[in-house]
């Protein structure tokens, strides 16, 4: 998969795009829906299929405040190519570009530039400046610039509209089993494993310690798995500032059941799948020990070890 900063024609087109436009911000069960019929339609009618997304989150430019990413730039991206998607375009949501008119912004960028026959969005999408465009203002111009127009309808869940602000929400509020129904796989966790304070180690339970550029740490005690060089290990994770040690700078460590090698500087993933318990300060660290062994029991349970 070809990525690209900006508005650039990939070097690898050759012919007509089918293209779809978003942020796609943990490329959950809604937009696995739109790739899907995306490559669909690529492969049907000999297009190329091209996903334009943003960076930074266009509200954050838009002055309407932090919006804390499901997943990173990275993540995204290695979400998205196993669609088969063959090009993205990564655009900044500048002020020049939000001014552009929903016409101007088809025209110029999505016909002129990259040659679009055909247009895949979700329900609801707007586009434009101050959001002016619709899905019947690219059926209008569709007829005009000879291009079709797909709107996917959005997927409920649980009764429950999937989207990105939702999930956000939930994983904010620790609510880590219902965030991966919507996201239809296990929230994850990226970084690269750092040495920490050997805490972990001297009650008896040494952790994988990671430095991560995630942006949502769900605080909480997690039956988890560790993916290392595409093997997954069952894990049980803490993510918080272990108060039972004088409150510290948010970790993620995990410890990973029955496995003894060194994996300083190693990146690996943590996959969040099961919350057991809130992080709480206990009055030693060995009641603190005593409490992880009933978590582990839990975890091992689930995995079905032993």
């Amino acid at each position: 998969m070809e990525v690209i900063s900006g508005l650039k024609v990939p070097s690898s087109l050759s012919k007509n795009t089918i293209i779809t436009i978003g942020n796609f911000d943990g490329v959950h069960l809604g937009h696995k829906k739109i790739l899907q019929f995306l490559i669909r339609e690529a492969q049907q009618y000999d297009l190329f299929s091209l996903v334009l997304t943003f960076s930074p989150h266009p509200d954050i430019i838009l002055g309407k405040g932090k919006v804390k990413m499901i997943q990173t730039l990275d993540q995204r991206l290695k979400a998205i190519e196993k669609f088969g998607i063959q090009a993205v375009l990564i655009t900044s949501f500048d002020k020049e570009f939000s001014n552009l008119s929903s016409e101007e912004f088809i025209q110029k960028v999505m016909v002129n530039a990259l040659n679009a026959e055909e247009v895949v969005i979700g329900e609801g999408f707007q586009f434009g400046k101050n959001r002016e465009g619709n899905i019947n203002t690219l059926r209008a111009l569709g007829a005009h610039l000879n291009f079709r127009v797909h709107e996917i309808p959005k997927v409920i869940k649980d009764g429950r509209t999937v989207s990105s602000s939702l999930i956000r929400r939930l994983l904010q509020e620790g609510k880590i089993e219902e965030a991966n129904i919507l996201l239809g796989r296990y929230y994850e966790i990226e970084g690269k494993v750092i040495k920490g304070k050997d805490r972990g180690k001297v009650i008896g339970f040494p952790t994988a310690n990671i430095k991560t550029e995630n942006e949502i740490i769900p605080m909480g005690v997690y039956v988890s798995q560790v993916v290392i060089d595409s093997r997954t290990y069952p894990s049980l994770t803490n993510a918080g500032c272990r108060p039972t040690f004088g409150r510290e700078d948010m970790q993620v460590e995990s410890y990973i059941i029955d496995f003894d090698r060194k994996l300083y500087g190693q990146e690996i993933a943590v996959r969040l799948i099961k919350k057991i318990r809130d992080e709480i300060k206990f009055k030693s660290p060995e009641e603190l020990s005593l409490q992880i062994r009933k978590d582990l029991k839990q975890a091992e349970a689930y995995f079905k070890l032993g």
